[in-house]
């Protein structure tokens, strides 16, 4: 067996992947790389589940890499993150990458290059009175490799159709795979129940509630970032900064938003399984192994 250049650890939100990773950089003398679209953004830690505290001494990348308020896109992300995946290699250190955001992963195991994509203000401008549902069709149309997991603003889904229509009028600079994609990395998938993951779910969006979530939320509004900017965001974000600026009940709130990361983790789920289509082979694990176990599963796999 070739040794394992890369490990990635993916999962659905709340099925405990991010101490599944740590465990596993631990282990095998790893470093995290955090494959999460929100985590990047500083100050946005409750909303992101970012559960710093569970590191401990594991260093990590592609964490609070951004102000709050900006929009980090792909082309950002590949060119961070394969910089510090080649940082983490030089120094003998194993990368691990970490985390729910499908795109965001399989794009780094691929090897793409993205072309910067520039802002389009005549379709921003045609396209801003449509609804999300809307937007949606229209970039479901569209031959895409955009995270559709992502797409929960009308924001976001402007800049994905803003992306796929620069991708398709160039498609001398469109993505494109390099000659050599990662060879020899291992995916381990945390595999967790419908139901247990509903569960997980709304009992972490209490949690996270009881623990300041609105307080974040208004902090980072009292900070002068716009209103507008965090619900691009999305999930929580959304939710959150429409209740506190006076759009919705807390009872709506809490149900919208509730539901809203239901579905976003089965579209994580949707994700994942298509990435195994895609020729990604991704070994399921059981959310509920014991720690020691789950290492040493990951060890008898992967060799490390």
């Amino acid at each position: 067996m070739k040794r394992v250049s890369t490990l990635a650890i993916v999962g659905p939100t709340a099925s405990g992947k991010t101490v599944r990773g740590v465990d596993c950089a631990m282990a095998f003398g790893g470093e995290i790389v955090s494959a999460d679209s929100r985590q990047l953004y500083r100050g946005m830690d409750l909303g992101t589940g970012k559960d710093l505290e569970e590191y401990g001494d594991v260093p990590y990348h592609m964490i609070d890499v951004a102000p709050a308020g900006y929009k980090y896109n792909l082309y950002e992300y590949l060119r961070d993150a394969n910089a510090a995946i080649d940082d983490i290699r030089s120094r003998n250190r194993l990368p691990v990458i970490v985390g729910g955001t499908g795109m965001y992963v399989e794009a780094l195991l691929n090897g793409l290059v993205l072309p910067e994509v520039p802002c389009n203000e005549a379709l921003r401008k045609e396209l801003a009175d449509k609804s999300l549902q809307e937007l949606t069709d229209i970039l479901a149309s569209m031959k895409t490799l955009h995270n559709t997991t992502d797409v929960d603003s009308v924001k976001r889904a402007i800049r994905a159709i803003e992306i796929e229509t620069y991708y398709n009028e160039h498609p001398d600079k469109a993505v494109k795979a390099l000659p050599d994609p990662i060879e020899n990395a291992v995916v381990i998938g945390v595999d967790i129940s419908r139901d247990e993951r509903r569960s997980r779910i709304s009992e972490r969006l209490r949690r996270r509630l009881d623990n300041g979530m609105l307080d974040e939320v208004r902090r980072l509004l009292a900070e002068g970032v716009a209103p507008e900017d965090l619900i691009y965001y999305g999930l929580e974000y959304k939710y959150l900064t429409e209740h506190v600026i006076g759009l919705t009940t807390y009872e709506e709130m809490f149900s919208g938003l509730e539901t809203a990361i239901h579905q976003f983790a089965k579209r994580q789920m949707t994700w994942f399984r298509g990435m195994e289509r895609r020729g990604h082979h991704i070994e399921w694990l059981p959310y509920d192994l014991d720690r020691e176990e789950f290492v040493n599963r990951v060890r008898s796999i992967t060799g490390l």
